[in-house]
């Protein structure tokens, strides 16, 4: 099932989308006074079932007459983020001089984790702020998002799937500068609107081998990036073990599992992000993000 966040005025509904057809079915009317995507994920054992069986008798809209927002447009808390996850990133990154202490290409032991605020998510197909008043060196990264179903604490790979609900396409949009700045990544990762997410939540049902799902990203019709999650170095069921060792997951948490090699700084020189330039991030099953930097 792909879930949506939509509006056609002021308030925001939740959506079940049907991509081929063009269309998406309000299911308020199915739902708690009030939910959203989250609340859907959360009580998904008792909503669910409900969905499958009657979203398409709900009333419809074009999907392109509406406005699409982050499916999840304020988790309950930051986004865990996981730096340096493919092999051709790590070494365009340590060459690049942005990575911290040092220029090192070798690969990370553990996983490179790290937040991105809250704050920082916008809509699919929203402008993204360049934000020049503090920075200048804006850099894209397409990343496949997990979205937690059921939470715990001391997951183990085995079962890791388990607990996973779906997933979402996030670009982990990035002040370069700010980043090598203050040695660390949360400032540079959590600038507002720098977190494009969705269109759709998928529900993992929908995807029958995530590890074959290609990530790609474009620049001005310009294709940068493309990599399929087998790739990965830490894959989804370590990130999982290794997060929730001694931190309790909870329905909705969301992990950006990190962005294969072709962003900006594997350029050289560097090809940052300036105004007026467009990004699409595509995700195979998972539709695609336009963003505009504003």
């Amino acid at each position: 099932m792909k879930l949506v966040t939509f509006s056609t005025g002021s308030a925001q509904h939740v959506g079940v989308v049907d991509p081929d057809a063009g269309v998406v079915h309000d299911v308020s009317a199915l739902l708690p006074a009030g939910a959203s995507v989250l609340d859907v994920i959360e009580g998904w054992a008792e909503l669910g079932p409900a969905l499958e069986r009657d979203a398409a008798a709900q009333p419809r809209h074009a999907l392109d007459s509406v406005r699409l927002h982050a499916p999840i447009p304020v988790p309950r808390r930051d986004i865990f983020c996981v730096g340096k996850n493919y092999r051709d990133h790590v070494v365009e990154f340590g060459r690049s001089g942005y990575d911290q202490p040092d220029r090192s290409e070798a690969l990370p032991e553990y996983p490179v984790v790290f937040s991105k605020a809250t704050t920082s998510v916008n809509g699919p197909f929203d402008d993204i702020e360049p934000h020049t008043d503090v920075t200048s060196e804006l850099d894209y990264e397409a990343e496949l998002g997990v979205i937690i179903g059921r939470g715990g604490r001391g997951i183990s790979r085995a079962d890791a799937y388990d607990h996973v609900w779906g997933y979402t396409i996030i670009n982990d949009f990035t002040a370069r500068d700010l980043q090598r700045k203050h040695k660390q990544w949360l400032i540079g990762k959590s600038l507002d609107t720098h977190a494009p997410m969705g269109p759709y939540a998928v529900s993992a049902d929908e995807i029958d081998d995530v590890t074959s799902l290609q990530v790609q990203s474009v620049v001005n019709g310009e294709p940068r990036q493309s990599a399929p999650v087998k790739d990965l170095i830490f894959d989804i069921p370590e990130l999982i073990a290794t997060l929730s060792a001694g931190i309790t997951l909870r329905p909705g948490d969301l992990i950006a599992t990190g962005t294969p090699a072709g962003v900006g700084i594997g350029f050289d020189p560097p090809r940052f992000m300036v105004s007026g330039d467009v990004v699409e991030v595509s995700i195979t099953g998972l539709g695609s993000q336009r963003n505009r930097i504003a």
